[in-house]
């Protein structure tokens, strides 16, 4: 159990150590693809900003080049109209003020910061002076004969500085514009060199995250795999001692049973020679006090049958206990297992249907004939068999009875349901005199452990309180 809680222990901490590294590397990899993402996204926030100046931008210098256009269409179609005094040459000057006031409401409208606004409001009040001009060059060229005359020359002359200022505003607004497009260019290059420098180290990164994840990972495995083994090694070898340990005190204590046993034997003859002595004597001495004394004295008639009686019960169970400690002389006869606990079983029947007892039996079917005493034999399972149904409830109890093979051996296990016994008195079970019984000699159990080591077997118990007892009997096949 504990070779197991130990490889238990070795495993759980390799892979909470591999679970926790490969966490941190996940966790890192996912905190730099988090912070990648960000500049990324900040980033391109920045480009569509910039984007949208340059829009922004280019949609004022092309609207700027539109009124330079719409201006420059109307003083064309004024010239031409005053050159070849032909109206087709009007055309464009009847359009070319809205449009261009199209255009710079536009130009309004894109415009954010206060100086381009001002020079726009400056721009449309040059233009609308330009247009103005038009029209009055167009009536007063009707008007005086469809002749240029001197003062319109002049006048001419007079508004050219107006287109001048017109075409310096636009100018600057221009050089600004260009100047403008030039930095957020270079602006979103150097975002787009960053964004792809931050999608390079995190794709670096993650491709070095998750080799070390791999490397970490069969790392730690192999760690894992060879601490593994190393514990199964270790849980095979102490299951190994562990089972020579139990071999070993199961000898030990079979044999501390049988040294007991001839202990008790060697005491058991010491007490019968040391009491059937002067037992004996007291026999004789009342045998001749009795011819001595008078027999028609019925008191005195009385208390030397009170003696001889006693003698003799004394005398009986000094013999009982030879009996169940001595090593008897077995009529040896083979006998099929399964037949043998049959006839046993045949002995007790009446005893088992008095309380009502419930029979389970279990037997293989294929063990061999084994060589036995079967009277001797049936008076050490019968003893067994009588406790284990005495210790039942009525009615409520379950005798089971399993015979089996292990190897050259056969098994015969005797099990019930009763009260169990305590460590105390399973150790005291075989000893002479011993006994629960309110009218029981103590000396059954005795009995039956002196014929199976006669046999050459072994008998062992297993029971708790409340869990009932299991005897197993071990014969040589």
């Amino acid at each position: 159990m504990k070779s197991i809680n130990l490889l238990q222990n070795i495993q759980t901490t390799a892979a909470s150590r591999l679970a926790g590294r490969i966490r941190i590397g996940f966790i890192t990899a996912i905190t730099l693809l988090f912070i990648s993402y960000l500049l990324t996204f900040y980033t391109s926030n920045q480009l569509i900003k910039q984007a949208t100046t340059i829009n922004q931008t280019k949609d004022i210098l092309n609207n700027l080049e539109f009124v330079i256009s719409y201006t420059k269409d109307g003083e064309t179609a004024m010239r031409g109209y005053l050159a070849f005094d032909n109206a087709a040459f009007l055309e464009p000057l009847k359009n070319g003020h809205g449009r261009a006031d199209s255009v710079l409401r536009v130009l309004r409208h894109i415009a954010r910061d206060d100086e381009s606004q001002e020079k726009i409001a400056r721009l449309k009040k040059l233009v609308d002076r330009r247009y103005e001009f038009f029209s009055l060059a167009v009536n007063s060229f009707n008007e005086n004969g469809h002749v240029v005359t001197p003062e319109l020359r002049q006048k001419a002359l007079d508004e050219k500085k107006f287109m001048d200022s017109a075409k310096a505003i636009i100018s600057q607004m221009q050089l600004k514009g260009k100047n403008a497009l030039k930095y957020p260019a270079e602006d979103m290059n150097s975002f787009s060199s960053a964004i792809r420098f931050v999608n390079i180290t995190s794709f670096l990164l993650a491709a070095l995250l998750a080799l070390y994840s791999v490397i970490i990972y069969n790392r730690e495995n192999k760690l894992k795999e060879e601490a593994k083994l190393r514990a199964m090694a270790y849980r095979d070898e102490l299951e190994k001692r562990i089972e020579e340990l139990n071999s070993a005190n199961k000898e030990l204590l079979e044999l501390r049973s049988i040294e007991k046993f001839a202990a008790t034997g060697r005491i058991a003859r010491t007490m019968a020679h040391e009491v059937r002595n002067p037992l004996t004597n007291i026999g004789l001495a009342s045998e001749q006090l009795r011819g001595e004394i008078d027999g028609n004295n019925e008191e005195i008639a009385l208390l030397m049958g009170m003696i001889d009686r006693n003698v003799s019960r004394i005398n009986q169970l000094i013999t009982d206990l030879l009996n169940s400690t001595k090593f008897v002389q077995l009529q040896y006869t083979k006998v099929n297992v399964n037949n043998l606990v049959d006839d046993t079983l045949m002995l007790a029947k009446d005893r088992i249907d008095l309380k009502n007892i419930k029979l389970e039996k279990s037997y293989d079917p294929n063990l061999c004939d084994i060589k036995v005493d079967p009277e001797k034999m049936k008076i050490a399972l019968l003893n067994i068999i009588v406790n284990a149904v005495e210790a039942m409830e009525s009615s409520s109890g379950v005798l089971n009875i399993k015979t089996e093979k292990d190897g050259d051996k056969c098994l015969i296990r005797i099990t019930d349901n009763g009260s169990g016994m305590d460590e105390e008195t399973v150790s005291k079970l075989f000893e002479p005199y011993f006994t629960r019984k309110p009218n029981g000699t103590g000396l059954g159990l005795t009995s039956t452990q002196n014929i199976i080591l006669n046999h050459n077997g072994k008998i062992a118990v297993m029971s708790a309180p409340g869990t009932g007892t299991s005897f197993t009997i071990t014969l040589e096949a």
